[in-house]
């Protein structure tokens, strides 16, 4: 999706500034993608461990039915972070300057 680019009253050139926001962006949008693959491999790990799938143990933790494991608590972090990151992922990587 292409974005306006509105720069107002600038002493830069339009093209030097819409370089610094692509390389921004650009930047902004691999940091995404490596915090959701560091849940990503998080959240595997503990489904390894546990033989349940992260959604399902999400849905499980919460119906209160998985106990107060304090892994679970860090498994519950994992996968709101995987979440959290993958969403801003895409949002950032549907982005064009």
């Amino acid at each position: 999706m292409d974005i306006p680019l509105k720069i107002g009253r600038s002493e830069f050139p339009e093209s030097e500034v819409r370089d610094v926001v692509d390389y921004a962006l650009r930047a902004e949008t691999e940091q995404a993608r490596l915090r959701r693959d560091y849940y990503e491999e998080k959240c595997q790990d503990f489904e390894n461990r546990h033989n349940m799938s992260s959604d399902e143990f999400l849905a499980r933790f919460d119906a209160g039915v998985l106990g107060d494991d304090a892994s679970f608590f860090d498994w519950y972090a994992a996968k709101r972070g995987l979440d959290l990151w993958e969403r801003r992922y895409r949002i950032l990587s549907g982005v064009s300057v």
